[in-house]
């Protein structure tokens, strides 16, 4: 399939389609990992945005059931180099062309991704419309410019779950108690859905913790005065400053139990205590990001946001930032210096990806402890 990349500034990509066919509008983004297009597609983090792939050769390892982040993809599309046909690896069920094709994800490939990236992370990441069906450029520059922009948008409200339920630990998750030990007794954790990954509910209960999942509109009442130890707030899409009812059922939470928040959960606990978030030029997409701890050491985190605390306004609002990016200096961790709440902007639980962050769920279980003597 001949398909075309219109981005808002004019420029355009044309080269061949794989997986679905169609027209999709999000916004362009370029992710930097060697692996994980599956995660990524299924991250729903990922949701309104199509991924720019910098490494050339995806599709190497064909997709299989164990390595989706959540039931279905998210993401809009893949824009990759090169997409590989033949997948080679013991693990592979299928291929990335056919799952694409089976859930309705359009792909692009092809094209000078090196040029797409360098564009970017000049002018910033900026809104595309991807398209197959030979629509000449003018009709596709009016359905893109009709199309809504990322700030002010809600996309949490799209992907959360409809409804709480208790997860379920899956049978496979004997290497974690492996690599943490058996967990000495049960803590019973609420987990706010904004978009919740796999891996992080595979984390959470592999050490032990009995987790059940709320809607991201639950209330605080739903939760507050039930037999919880503690509160887990998700990774998610879009907007934090859109969720607005987040931040306040969050506020009262922190004042209640223990509470560790990632990603869009960090951007939320920020703002439920008057910090301001703001989106930055081209976002942090990859996984060998540099993050200097409280400890000095420097750790290696896969990342995935395109809004940032403002470091200024959570120091304010009472929070010790205790992470830093050393590529930009952007706020990758804070700490409420009254009450038992923390949360990092990365990705601690991200697979594949770097294992350098894990001791972040330990301190979690550390404070629910502390918080329940």
């Amino acid at each position: 399939m001949q398909t075309i990349l219109l981005l808002e500034d004019g420029n355009i990509f044309e080269g061949e389609g794989f997986g679905a066919a169609g027209t999709v509008t999000g916004e362009v983004v370029f992710h930097t990992g060697m692996t994980g297009y599956q995660e990524i597609l299924t991250d729903p983090s990922y949701k309104g945005q199509m991924v720019t792939m910098t490494y050339p050769h995806i599709g190497n390892t064909g997709v299989n059931p164990d390595d989706n982040e959540s039931a279905k993809p998210h993401a809009g599309a893949l824009i990759v180099r090169e997409y590989n046909r033949v997948p080679s690896n013991h693990r592979s069920s299928g291929t990335l062309d056919g799952y694409m094709k089976t859930h309705g994800v359009m792909g692009l490939h092809q094209i000078d991704t090196r040029e797409l990236t360098r564009h970017i992370r000049e002018k910033g990441s900026m809104m595309g419309i991807l398209s197959s069906e030979g629509m000449p450029v003018p009709e596709l520059k009016k359905r893109l410019d009709a199309h809504p922009k990322i700030i002010g948008l809600d996309l949490v409200k799209e992907v959360t779950s409809p409804a709480e339920t208790i997860w379920k630990a899956a049978a496979d998750q004997a290497w974690y108690y492996e690599k943490f030990g058996p967990p000495t007794r049960k803590r019973s954790v609420a987990a706010y859905d904004f978009g919740i990954k796999r891996n992080i509910l595979r984390l959470l209960t592999g050490m032990g913790m009995e987790v059940t999942v709320f809607p991201a509109s639950a209330p605080a009442e739903a939760v507050i005065g039930r037999n919880f130890d503690g509160v887990f707030l998700s990774n998610g899409p879009g907007d934090p400053e859109a969720v607005v009812y987040a931040a306040e059922a969050v506020k009262k939470l922190a004042t209640w139990k223990p509470v560790f928040g990632i990603c869009l959960g960090h951007q939320i606990l920020g703002l439920a205590f008057g910090a301001h978030t703001y989106k930055l030029k081209f976002g942090h997409h990859g996984s060998n990001h540099p993050v200097k701890n409280p400890s000095g050491d420097v750790e290696i985190t896969s990342q995935n946001h395109n809004f940032a605390v403002e470091a200024g306004s959570a120091e304010k609002a009472g929070f010790e930032i205790t992470h830093l990016n050393l590529n930009d200096g952007t706020v990758e961790g804070m700490r409420h210096r009254d009450l038992p709440a923390f949360s990092v902007q990365y990705h601690p639980e991200a697979s594949p990806g770097p294992h350098d962050s894990l001791y972040l769920f330990r301190e979690f279980i550390k404070m629910m402890d502390m918080g329940n003597r």
